[in-house]
Parts: structure tokens; C-alpha cells; sequence
């Protein structure tokens, strides 16, 4: 023992500054899990002799940002700069990123204005950031500029993750083609453009259908020496099955695997999808099946895809059983799983647990959207019961939801087929005030009914109304099925109205 404390003090001088210098406390940051963590441990921050206050207070922003909470983030900036705290351009990074993503475009440029006056040069990092702001807040035109101005006045190298901002930030506003032109430049010039920009801009072209461009780019990427990843063979099988190209879909999965790529569970989720849009649900569910062999586990999207088309070939009871499938396999409906179900028990006439299964939706913690309530009222339309319908439109507007033109021509709908048609009239006048401008099949819906009416004078107008409004007055070509007297008279009133728009 005596060995071994003298071995212990020879190791620590009894003299030297550091063995009777106090232990500054630490921080421990990994605290923080929601607001008020933060508000305790910034309390505490501010209260220490902080040797790097810097570090730290940047580490608080860091953490907040982490927990979503971009206000206290840029609260603590605001402090930092009241207690003359010094910052840098870092602590400028993630002000001008809460800004950002709170959607104060604005703010961003402000504060980089601020740190322009200090003397700090923002970074790659930095304007990349505000590029993405740009595009969050609808300015893709400002993200663009910017984007210019940096290759043009050389601020900075573009990395990898600001030619990400721009490409996919174009593709996203449907700007494909704009984004292609920038990559090219890029390209040209010397840029080294990443996988990740290229999958961004394949997948913007399978989005909008345009596969052979797409598949030009694939072909680029190779002669760059850029393998493509999974995402980008995901994007590729996406868009194929969009246009119910599943033999093609299952070429790229083939050559995926070829080469050396394994498939995750968002490449069989769109084959799956791909199958049911074109009906072969016997291929999606051998394919569902074989998920499990292939080393992954079925995702919420999967069991929503499946469950879907079921319903949609009047499987109920299957769908009903895989739903159950989902929920013994521990994994959890998401609120568009419960639309699903809700829509199915509405499709089938099951209209009381549909309101129970609505109930069931708020008690597990979700809020309903148009969505949800859309379907119920369909369903009730469908089911005779249109008060029912007509009050829950009402509770829409305060539980902040806005009716759309869907769910009043559902409504309409149901009170011509009962001929109330002054009443649906009513509620046309009730739609336009609230701001929901009636489509085509709405103004359809109320002329047929006025032309079994023989309401002619009155069903003209509405037709001059759609003319003014650029919507076409041809004869009936919507879902809604009418009588044939329907039919007559709404061809008799597009002959009676021709003249005017013909020259003889």
C-alpha cells in the first residue's frame, strides 16, 4: 500500500498549478432532448467562467437546432451578441440555417449583412445554406443569383452540397430542365459534381415522366467515372412503374444487382406499386412475399400499397388481414394507412366504423386531415347521409381545415341525385366565398340537374360562367351517371349555345 501511494504522488507534482487548480464543470450537451433542457442548461452556461465560450454557446445552437428548436438557437445568438460574447463564422452558419428553415428568408441575409460589416467572410458552407433557404421560402430566382454570383465573383468553391441545393432545388419547383443546364455547365467547367446531384436530377426527371432523359443521364454519370447508387436505381425503377413500364423496372433491378448494388426496400416498394397500377396484384404479392428472402423487412409504405390495391379490387377482407399482418409485425400505421382503411370501410358501405375508425384516429395521437374528412363525407354522400355529411363540412373550417372543390362536388353531388338542386346551389355561392372556385365537374354536376329541370335559362348561365372562367362546357364525360334525358338536354343546350362561338 505504501508502494503504491508513494508511486501515486511521485506521478503529481504536489507543487505544480494544475494539482490545486479547481475542476471547471462540464458540460454535458447530450442532456438536452427538448426545450427546456436548453433553457436549464443555457442558464447554467451563462452563470460558469467559460473558457471557449464560443465553442459552447455553438454547441448550444447545434443541440437546439438537433431538437427542432430554431427560436431558442437564435435566442442564444441574440444573447451571445448582448453579453458581447465573440462569435464566428460558424455561430453565423447556424443562425442564418434557423432562419432558414423557420422559412425568414430575410433574416438570413440580414445576418449575413451583419457579419459582412464585422469583417467575416461567409463560407461554402454559409452560402450554401442560404441557397437552400432561398429555395424553402419559394425564391428560387434569388437562389439562382446567388448561385451566379459565386461562380461569377469566385467567393468560394462550389462543394458538393451547394450543386445539391441548386439541382434539386430547381428539380423540386419543376425546373428540370434548368437544373440539367446547370449540371452540364458545371460539368464543363471543371466542377466536380457528386452522385448525390445526379440522383437528385434523375429523379426529377422520372417525377415529371421524362425516363429517356433520365436514362441519358444515367449514361452521362458512367462516362463522368461516377457509379450510380441505390437511390438512383430506386428513382429509375420509381419512374418506369409510373408509366407502367415494369418490364423495363425489373431490367434496372436485374442490372442493379449485377452490379455488385444490393435493392433496399424502396426499390421493391415502387415494383410493387408498379404492379398494382397496372392490375397484375398476383405479381405484387408474390413479390411482397419474397421481401422477407431477400434480407429486408416490409415498411408501412409497403403494407399501404398493398392494403390500397386491395381495397381498390374490392378485397376487403384481405386487406382487412394484411392491415392486421402489419400491426402483429410491429409496424406502425402512419395517418395515410388510416385514410386508406377509413376510404375502404366507406367504399363498402361500412359507414359507422368509419366514424369509429375516425374516432380510433385521434385517440392514437393523429390529427385528420382533408384527406380523412374527405373520404368520410364521400362516404356518407354515397350512404344516404348527407346531413351528416353537410355538418361535418362545417366542422372543418375550425378544426383549420379548408374544404376543397373535391369535397363540395361530393356534397353537390348527393343533394342533385336528391334533387335539392336550389340547395346545392346554395352551397356553390358558399364555396366560392370561401375561396374554393368550382371545377369543371362541379358546374357539370349543377347544369345536368337544372337540364332535367328544364331549367334552361338558369343552366345557360352557368355555362356562360364556365366560359368566362376557361373551363370547357362539353357534353357529360364525368364519373357522375345521369339519365339519358340528362344527356339530351345538355346537348341540346351546347347546340343552342354553338353560334356564338362558330363563324358560319
Amino acid at each position: 500500500m505504501v508502494a503504491y501511494i508513494g508511486y501515486s504522488l511521485s506521478s503529481v507534482s504536489l507543487f505544480s498549478s494544475k494539482a490545486f487548480q479547481p475542476k471547471r464543470p462540464s458540460i454535458d450537451f447530450g442532456c438536452v432532448k427538448q426545450l427546456n433542457d436548453a433553457i436549464e442548461l443555457f442558464q447554467k452556461m451563462k452563470s460558469m467562467r467559460l473558457e471557449a465560450p464560443v465553442i459552447a454557446y455553438n454547441k448550444l445552437m447545434s443541440v437546439s437546432v438537433k431538437i427542432e428548436q430554431y427560436s431558442f438557437a437564435l435566442y442564444v445568438f441574440d444573447e451571445m451578441l448582448r453579453m458581447g460574447v465573440p462569435v464566428d463564422v460558424y455561430t453565423m452558419t447556424i443562425a442564418v440555417n434557423c432562419c432558414c428553415l423557420l422559412k425568414d428568408i430575410n433574416s438570413s441575409v440580414a445576418i449575413m449583412g451583419f457579419f459582412f460589416k464585422n469583417g467575416y467572410e461567409p463560407n461554402v458552407v454559409t452560402i450554401g445554406t442560404l441557397i437552400k433557404g432561398f429555395f424553402m421560402d419559394d425564391k428560387e430566382a434569388e437562389a439562382v443569383k446567388l448561385f451566379e454570383k459565386v461562380l461569377d465573383l469566385n467567393l468560394c468553391e462550389p462543394n458538393g452540397v451547394m450543386i445539391l441545393h441548386i439541382i434539386d432545388g430547381l428539380c423540386k419547383v419543376g425546373q428540370v430542365m434548368a437544373a440539367h443546364e446547370w449540371l452540364l455547365r458545371l460539368e464543363s467547367s471543371g466542377s466536380r459534381v457528386d452522385v448525390w446531384s445526379y440522383s437528385a436530377l434523375i429523379d426529377g426527371f422520372c417525377k415529371v415522366g421524362k425516363m429517356e432523359e433520365a436514362v441519358n443521364v444515367l449514361e452521362n454519370m458512367r462516362k463522368q467515372k461516377i457509379s450510380p447508387d441505390v437511390v438512383t436505381y430506386s428513382s429509375l425503377i420509381d419512374g418506369f412503374c409510373l408509366r407502367g413500364e415494369i418490364e423495363r423496372a425489373n431490367q434496372l433491378l436485374n442490372s442493379m444487382v449485377e452490379r455488385g448494388l444490393k435493392p433496399n426496400i424502396v426499390s421493391y416498394n415502387s415494383l410493387i406499386n408498379g404492379y398494382c397500377k397496372v392490375g397484375s396484384l398476383d405479381e405484387a404479392w408474390l413479390l411482397f412475399l419474397e421481401i422477407p428472402s431477400k434480407g429486408l423487412k416490409h415498411n408501412a409504405h409497403t403494407y399501404s400499397t398493398m392494403i390500397h390495391a386491395l381495397f381498390r379490387k374490392d378485397r376487403f377482407v384481405e386487406g382487412w388481414k394484411l392491415f392486421e399482418d402489419m400491426e402483429a409485425q410491429q409496424v406502425h400505421p402512419n395517418l395515410h394507412i388510416y385514410n386508406i382503411l377509413l376510404d375502404g370501410l366507406c367504399r363498402n358501405g361500412e359507414i359507422d366504423e368509419a366514424l369509429s375508425l375516425l374516432h380510433e384516429i385521434k385517440v392514437k395521437g393523429f390529427t385528420p386531415d382533408i384527406v380523412t374528412y374527405g373520404s368520410l363525407i364521400d362516404g356518407l354522400c354515397k350512404n344516404g347521409k348527407r346531413d351528416v355529411a353537410r355538418g361535418l363540412l362545417r366542422e372543418l373550417p375550425p378544426k383549420g381545415l379548408q374544404p376543397n372543390v373535391w369535397v363540395y362536388t361530393m356534397i353537390i353531388d348527393s343533394l342533385c341525385r336528391e334533387e335539392y338542386v336550389e340547395e346545392a346551389e346554395r352551397l356553390l355561392v358558399e364555396m366560392k366565398n370561401c375561396g374554393c372556385e368550382p371545377n369543371r365537374v362541379t358546374y357539370n354536376i349543377i347544369i345536368r340537374s337544372l337540364l332535367k329541370q328544364n331549367e334552361l335559362h338558369k343552366a345557360t348561365s352557368f355555362v356562360e360562367e364556365m366560359r368566362q372562367k376557361g373551363l370547357s362546357a362539353d357534353s357529360p364525360t364525368s364519373s357522375v351517371p345521369i339519365e339519358q334525358s340528362g344527356d339530351d338536354f345538355f346537348l341540346k343546350l351546347m347546340m343552342y349555345l354553338a353560334p356564338k362561338d362558330t363563324v358560319s
